[in-house]
Formats: C-alpha cells, structure tokens, sequence
C-alpha cells in the first residue's frame, strides 16, 4: 500500500477544514432562509423542518440506489433515538430562527458542546477537571448574557435557542454510540426518513402544497440544511475532532458578524458579544480536551 505524502495529508487535511467551514456557513444560511422568508411568505418554521428532512431522504435514498447499497441497520432503538432526538433539536433551532435572530438562534444551538461536557461531568468518573468545569460555568455565564442581556428577566423566546443545544447534546451523545453499529449512510436514511415522518404526523397542519414563491425558499432552506449535514460528514473524514471541533465553532462568528448585514438582525448588544465570545472559548478549550462530542 502507497503511502500519502506529507505534501498530500496537508491538502487533504485543508479539503477537511473548508468542508467544516462549509458546512458552519451553510447552517447559518438554514436560518437566514427562514429569516427572508419571513418578510415575503407566511411559512411556518416546521415547514422548514419538514422541507430539511425530505430533501435529506430523497438525497440519501438517491446515494443509496446509485451505490446500489444495501442497508444493514442494527441496534433499532438507538437509531430511533437518535432521530427523535435530532429532530427535537432541529425543530427548536428553526423556532428559535424564526422567533428571536438568526444570531441568538445559532449562537444558542451552539451550546451543545457545553452540555455534552457537562453530562460528561456528572456521569463519568474518569479524573476531575477543575479548569473544564471553570470553562463550562464561564461559559454558561456568556449564555445568560445572551438571553437576559439586561441582567434580570429572561426572554421566554430564547429558551427555543437553548432547548435546540440540550437536545442537540443527547442526539450527539446517541450518536457516538449507535455509530459503533451502524455507518452513515444508515444513521442519515433513519434520521432523515423518521424526522421527516414525525414532523408530518406532529404538525399536519403547518404543511401543504406550497407555490412557487414559498417552494423556492423550503427548496433552499432545505438543501442549504442538507449540504451542511453532509459537508460536516465529509470534513471530518480528513481533520482530528480538535480540528474539526474547533473549526465547527466559528459559527457563533458568522451568525454574530452576518446578521445584520444578510438578515437585517440587529447588531449584538455588548453583553452579546461578550457572551458569545465566552462561548466560543469553552467550545473551544473543552473540544482541544476533548470532553466535547464532534457533531455528526
């Protein structure tokens, strides 16, 4: 077997970080979607749930016919699991999109880092980490400056933000288990096909046959979903977790520098900006400790 070279590990090693960063953007660009959408159409944010995992299934169940692959899943109830949970999640991103900023919704989704770590410490019983449960309540400070930025009342709106990160945690955690069973391709056909089929059966009502203008933007909120889902796949193939990790983080930058100038949102306030870059850094510090799950 040919060995790569050093000069051929470092592009693909840059191929993986474009593709993360890619994959950050296009996430950000699922919501500013809804945002747009907003002052042109009355769509209901399942609307966009339901558009992301529709796109997603006929996308992998395209892959899968042109592979000619046969599915194998195993471990059922993780797999279902790990749908629920994910579709949970990406129901209270997109609410929290479409009710707050596509900044403070993004910002927030992003704290499933700190919940991961903070499940890790409460249940693992490896050696304590004095300086990662600092980082960890730092950080949980930066998050109560985003959603009471005047110090007192909390913004019953941004609980969405924040349930989308809780959830996120318990769907990534599931993740890493149920990927020791099964490949991707089988965690996306369950994922996509299930969340597409709960978000039907929940909210029937918020889905119809939309016409030009309002398919337009499900078709790009969709896809801009999809192509984050899997250029984050394809991206971790080449770079570390840290690497990987790190990178996923700069999200909270594009949405808090974005917003304003593609979704009209208005400027983060000081203690906005400090909560975001506080959250940012835990991010940061707890994926380089690895106590942080790489989102999958």
């Amino acid at each position: 077997m040919l060995k790569k070279s050093p000069k051929s590990l470092a592009s693909l090693e840059t191929l993986g970080g474009i593709c993360i960063f890619g994959s950050a953007f296009c996430l950000y660009m699922t919501t500013a979607t809804i945002r747009w959408a907003k002052a042109e159409v009355q769509l209901d944010s399942t609307f966009f749930v339901f558009a992301r995992f529709l796109a997603g299934f006929i996308i992998i169940c395209a892959i899968l016919l042109i592979r000619r692959k046969k599915l194998r899943p195993q471990k059922y109830a993780l797999l279902i699991g790990r749908a629920l949970f994910n579709s949970a999640a990406v129901f209270c991103f997109f609410r929290a999109a479409s009710i707050t900023t596509a900044a403070e919704a993004n910002i927030l989704n992003m704290t499933f880092p700190l919940f991961i770590a903070l499940f890790f410490f409460l249940f693992s019983r490896v050696q304590k980490d004095y300086v990662g449960y600092l980082m960890t309540i730092i950080a949980f400070i930066g998050i109560w400056l985003i959603v009471s930025p005047d110090g007192f009342s909390f913004r019953l709106e941004s609980s969405w933000g924040l349930a989308s990160g809780f959830l996120g945690a318990i769907a990534i955690t599931i993740l890493n288990i149920v990927r020791r069973y099964n490949d991707t391709d089988t965690v996306l056909f369950f994922m996509f096909g299930l969340g597409m089929v709960l978000i039907y059966l929940l909210f029937p009502e918020t889905i119809f046959i939309p016409n030009w203008i309002e398919l337009k933007y499900l078709l790009v909120g969709g896809l801009f979903g999809v192509l984050g889902q899997y250029l984050l796949t394809i991206g971790f193939k080449y770079v570390t977790a840290v690497e990987g990790g790190v990178i996923a983080s700069s999200r909270i930058l594009i949405a808090a520098i974005a917003g304003p100038y593609m979704v009209a949102d208005p400027h983060l306030t000081l203690s906005g900006w400090i909560g975001a870059v506080l959250i940012l850094g835990a991010n940061v510090y707890l994926t380089i400790r690895k106590i942080g799950i790489q989102p999958g």
